[in-house]
C-alpha cells in the first residue's frame, strides 16, 4: 500500500511539475497560466497531449519540438523530476498526514517562486499572496487538529518581520524577499523559521562570495535572494528538526 501511494505521489509530482514549468514561463510575462493551451514558443504550434507526458515526451522527442525542431530546454524535465522527488521525500518524511499535504503545497510554491526569482530577479505578488493565503488557511485548519497555531503565526511574523527590518535599515534586499519569508514562516512555524533564515544567509553568503571570487558577479551586482530562501526552506522541511535537536544537545 505504501509503495502504491509513493508511486501516486511521484506521478502527481511529475504532472504538477509540468504545470509549474508553465507558471515559471508565463507569470513573468503577464500571461494566463490556463490559456492558451501549451504551445511551442518558437513556432507557436499547439502541443498535442501525447507530447506533454512529463519526462517521457522529452525523451521520445529527443529534446526538440516535433514541428520546428527547436531545442527544448533541459530545464523542463528537470523541474518535473525535482518536483516528483521532493513530493516523494515529503511523503517519506511526514507520512500520509496533514503535514504532507501542507508541505507539498509549500514545495510547489517554492519551486515556482524560486525559479521565477532566479530567472528575473523579481518576486511576483500573485505568487506570494497565494502562498500566504494557503499558509493562513492551514493555520486555521491546524486549529481543529489541536496544533499550536501561535507557533505558525509567530513564524510568519518573525520571518517576514526580520527581513522587513533589514530592508528598512539597509535597503539591501527587496520586499519580495520579506513576502517569501512571511509565507514560509506561516508554513514552518517559529522554530523552523529561525533555522530557515539562518540557512538562507549562510547559503546565500557562501554562493555570493563564490560568484565574486570566480568573477561571475561583482560586488555591485544584484543576486536574487529568493532561490536561497527556497532552498533553505526545503532543507528545513527535511532536516530542520534534526538541526534544532543537535543544537540543543550541545548545551
Amino acid at each position: 500500500m505504501n509503495i502504491l501511494i509513493g508511486i501516486y505521489i511521484i506521478i502527481l509530482g511529475l504532472l504538477l511539475g509540468s504545470f509549474f514549468n508553465v507558471c515559471i514561463y508565463r507569470i513573468p510575462r503577464g500571461e494566463s497560466i490556463a490559456f492558451p493551451p501549451s504551445h511551442c514558443t518558437s513556432c507557436n504550434n499547439k502541443i498535442k497531449g501525447y507530447d506533454l507526458i512529463p519526462v517521457i515526451s522529452y525523451i521520445f522527442l529527443k529534446g526538440k519540438c516535433r514541428y520546428c525542431g527547436e531545442k527544448i530546454s533541459l530545464r523542463y524535465p528537470s523541474v518535473e523530476i525535482v518536483t516528483a522527488a521532493l513530493f516523494y521525500f515529503v511523503y517519506e518524511r511526514y507520512g500520509l498526514t496533514f503535514f504532507t499535504i501542507k508541505f507539498i503545497i509549500l514545495v510547489s510554491l517554492l519551486i515556482v517562486i524560486g525559479m521565477i526569482d532566479f530567472d528575473t530577479t523579481d518576486v511576483y505578488f500573485s505568487t506570494t499572496i497565494t502562498g500566504i493565503v494557503f499558509g493562513v488557511g492551514f493555520i486555521i485548519v491546524g486549529y481543529f487538529f489541536n496544533l499550536n497555531v501561535m507557533e505558525f503565526v509567530l513564524g510568519g511574523i518573525a520571518a517576514g518581520g526580520f527581513i522587513a527590518l533589514i530592508i528598512l535599515l539597509t535597503k539591501g534586499m527587496g520586499w519580495g524577499d520579506a513576502e517569501i519569508c512571511l509565507m514560509c514562516g506561516l508554513f514552518l512555524g517559529l522554530k523552523l523559521s529561525i533555522v530557515m533564515l539562518f540557512l538562507s544567509f549562510i547559503i546565500g553568503g557562501a554562493v555570493g562570495i563564490a560568484l565574486i571570487l570566480l568573477k561571475i558577479k561583482n560586488r555591485k551586482d544584484y543576486i536574487p535572494f529568493g532561490p536561497f530562501i527556497a532552498i533553505s526552506s526545503l532543507l528545513t522541511l527535511f532536516f530542520g528538526q534534526y538541526i534544532i535537536n543537535y543544537y540543543i544537545s550541545m548545551f
